[in-house]
């Protein structure tokens, strides 16, 4: 099947470049606009692409010039990031022209991302990258998926890319979501799982703003109200101003009726007083209802309303024993003493970093996150402290200013420290005792303001004894160390399973008893990633009005004998030999063998394929 339509597309392409015209059907309707809208701008398909990004302190402007629409994502983000791993995949999201802001997921396909441009601060509008599924979201103002040689671009053609385009409330485009992987791979999740995501977004921006508007927040179904599936209407004197999609497609309208319509012509109760919980449309349907009526008026509601939480991060699962070390580490960050935070993985270290950055001093400045394990050696150095002009090839000869200094003010979050290189731990070590920064290639120290706050699954204390990791860096970021429990320590996994499902699977109903104690009786040795993932799985593949049966459980295998990441194997003791022996025993399988190994896939990947 997949190969009689790569044909029928290769034939489509030639047809249409060599300026016949195609037949109906032959190609989708959205990808034969944009192929046109291409063809009329004088794009060359097979051009080579030159797409330069922008320089760091231009993309830092655009990061805050989006930083409501990067902190309503966040979550998404992290949560996407499960699932495009493990299709070795990227998560993508975008302004609202297109210019890419945040990238998360699988460190392998990255690169070969990086190699199509496909990277922080550079443009995919279609104007300059052709038909491709951010740009021709945004053109279309639609979800679509655009895959392998339907990119009009023939280097494009290595990618498979699902993008949804996100709407604020006032019917403004203010980004795109994308979940890109190889085309040679099966996605066929992918644009469920976006939709998905995006309409968590748009529902979050709802939250706050709208204190002294009348908001209507309604649906055919009453368990679905305070989710985000429910239809949110905002009115100000009466007058339609806001709305989600959802809503409007309730009602029979479209996002021309703001600031046109009024709630007399959309509704038939007087006033929006509900009764009994219920409104009706002027298009004879009945909903239920919850209104929250202007501050400036005694506030009365009716109905479910969401909670809305303090942070804007996901509050990560607490024992009352890390719950009393959150406390102590919020007066530490404010007192600018670093943290270390140890766990297997999966644990949600860096939720918690998040969660916690959100309760400090430091909230409204930047959180910037590292994985030290995901980056080459040869970059790590570049991407930490920034470089001068032309200090190695291929630098841009503006420079660049590095991820320390793009945290001034906020907290720098260095995952997986345990990889870091001992060459590179000294210069690490420096700039946290003098809090200065000196560009690779030379150039005046300058001063840093951050609190570092550090993660690993690993044992640091034998790392140290066994000289592969310094001891003077240890003392130094591990002046507090707080070590999270992992899913299979808690007491309660039925009520944890429980709740997430709650936040995961919006529109679903409760999980059955069955089901919720097979779920709770796995072992989970990814920890909330993994479970995460499952239940995202779950969401996507189950109709919502179906509950979901143990039928619809995957496969679980046995637990994994070997011990917990954190008191197990030191990486330094294991040798290219065991890893390569161990990727021999699965059958090249990476992830497979890294479980065995007991260390994360990209520390393997990084040690075989990058050395």
């Amino acid at each position: 099947m997949q190969q009689a339509s790569d044909a029928a597309l290769v034939a489509a392409r030639e047809r249409f470049f060599s300026g016949h015209d195609l037949p109906e059907g032959l190609v989708p309707a959205p990808i034969l606009r944009s192929w046109q809208r291409c063809a009329q701008q004088g794009l060359d398909a097979s051009a080579v692409i030159h797409a330069e990004p922008v320089t760091a302190p231009e993309l830092r402007a655009l990061h805050e010039q989006n930083d409501t629409l990067r902190l309503l994502s966040r979550s998404e983000l992290v949560s996407l990031r499960t699932e495009a791993r493990l299709t070795d995949s990227v998560v993508i999201l975008t302004d609202a022209k297109g210019l890419v802001l945040d990238t998360t997921g699988s460190p392998e396909f990255a690169g070969r991302a990086a190699e199509v441009a496909l990277r922080p601060g550079v443009t995919w509008s279609e104007t300059a990258t052709g038909t491709n599924a951010i740009g021709t979201a945004l053109a279309e103002r639609r979800a679509i998926e655009v895959h392998g040689g339907e990119h009009f671009f023939e280097p494009h053609g290595i990618l498979h890319c699902a993008a949804s385009p996100i709407f604020d409330p006032f019917g403004k485009l203010a980004g795109v979501l994308d979940l890109s992987g190889h085309a040679s791979a099966e996605h066929t999740h992918a644009m469920g799982l976006v939709r998905l995501a995006v309409e968590q977004i748009e529902h979050r921006f709802f939250a706050r703003g709208f204190d002294d508007m009348t908001v209507v927040r309604f649906h055919r179904a009453a368990d679905l109200l305070g989710t985000a599936r429910e239809g949110i209407l905002v009115f100000d004197g009466g007058r339609l101003i806001a709305g989600n999609r959802r809503a409007l497609h309730l009602v029979g309208l479209d996002r021309k009726a703001l600031r046109q319509s009024t709630a007399e012509e959309i509704f038939e109760t007087a006033a929006l007083a509900t009764q009994r919980g219920e409104l009706r449309a002027r298009n004879g349907e009945r909903f239920f209802a919850a209104v929250s009526e202007p501050r400036k008026s005694p506030l009365r509601v009716t109905g479910t309303l969401p909670r809305v939480a303090k942070s804007g991060e996901p509050a990560p699962f607490l024992t009352p024993e890390t719950r009393a070390d959150l406390a102590k580490a919020i007066r530490l960050v404010n007192a600018e003493i670093p943290l270390l935070i140890a766990g297997e993985t999966g644990a949600g270290k860096e939720v918690f970093a998040r969660y916690l950055h959100g309760l400090t001093q430091r909230a409204g400045k930047p959180f910037v996150a590292i994985n030290c394990a995901a980056l080459p050696e040869s970059l790590i150095e570049s991407e930490l402290f920034g470089y001068q002009p032309g200090a190695f090839t291929g630098a841009r000869k503006q420079g660049a200013i590095g991820l320390v200094q793009q945290a001034e003010g906020g907290i720098l979050f260095l995952d997986e420290i345990g990889d870091m290189p001992l060459l590179l731990q000294s210069r690490l070590l420096r700039v946290l005792q003098d809090k200065e920064v000196v560009p690779l290639g030379g150039g005046t120290a300058q001063k840093a303001d951050f609190v570092p706050v550090c993660a690993t699954n690993r044992d640091l204390k034998a790392m140290v004894e066994a000289g592969t990791f310094r001891a003077d860096l240890y003392y130094r970021i591990a002046q507090f160390t707080i070590r999270l429990p992992a899913l299979c320590d808690f007491p309660d996994r039925a009520t944890v399973v429980s709740s997430l499902w709650s936040q995961l699977a919006t529109g679903h109903p409760p999980l059955p008893a069955p089901v919720l104690a097979r779920l709770a009786a796995q072992p989970w040795p990814g920890n909330f990633r993994e479970l995460t993932g499952t239940l995202r799985a779950l969401s996507a593949l189950c109709e919502p009005e179906q509950p979901i049966t143990l039928a619809d459980l995957p496969q679980f295998t046995e637990q994994v004998t070997a011990a917990p990441l954190l008191f197990q194997n030191d990486l330094g003791s294991l040798t290219e030999a065991a890893m390569r022996r161990a990727v021999d025993q699965n059958n090249g399988n990476l992830s497979a063998a890294a479980r065995a190994l007991g260390i994360d896939r990209s520390t393997l990947y990084r040690r075989l394929v990058w050395k």
